[in-house]
């Protein structure tokens, strides 16, 4: 497993939008008053929807919500790969690189991207579009896949993923 860190350059700030709030306002009040702290994995991802990302100020409000020890927060964020801490494109692209994808096309998937998008972990100039490799999906059976956004596209040849591409 790879070092997960914070990008290296950071928002000055971050602020709660008020859709934000409330969910996670909804979903601090389905834990006891004194386990509010496990509301913070829905927390961060409900940021990561109104930021594209989670940045360390974000962490920092978060742990000011939850009333935790903002290291926490990010032992959570730097843990689970669904959490961005880097800047990415309005379209993320997710490509699945384990065996039996790799065995089934996702090779030429990520020679795709890395055509139109160039290499992992970069955003285009207009924002649109990143990518990264993950390990397993959990859809072996109809590899190769590539999440984009919270849907997954599956038994995927290069051709049909530059269709999807085009329609983003």
């Amino acid at each position: 497993m790879s070092v997960r860190r914070l990008a290296a350059e950071q928002p000055d700030s971050f602020t709660f939008s008020k859709e934000t709030m409330d969910e996670a306002r909804w979903w601090i009040a389905k834990y006891p008053p004194e386990r509010k702290q496990s509301a913070v994995i829905p927390i961060m991802w409900v940021v990561q929807k109104q930021e594209g990302w989670v940045s360390e100020p974000a962490i920092q409000e978060i742990a000011k919500l939850l009333e935790m020890p903002p290291i926490r927060v990010l032992e959570v964020a730097t843990f689970y790969t669904m959490f961005q801490l880097h800047p990415v494109g309005k379209h993320h692209l997710q490509v699945c690189g384990t065996t039996p994808c790799i065995l089934r096309g996702s090779e030429e998937l990520k020679a795709v991207c890395k055509r139109r998008i160039g290499p992992a972990h970069t955003v285009t100039a207009d924002g649109l579009f990143s990518w990264e490799e993950m390990e397993c999906m959990g859809a072996c059976v109809n590899a190769p896949i590539v999440a984009i956004h919270d849907y997954y596209y599956e038994d995927l040849s290069p051709h049909a993923f530059e269709a999807i591409m085009d329609k983003l």
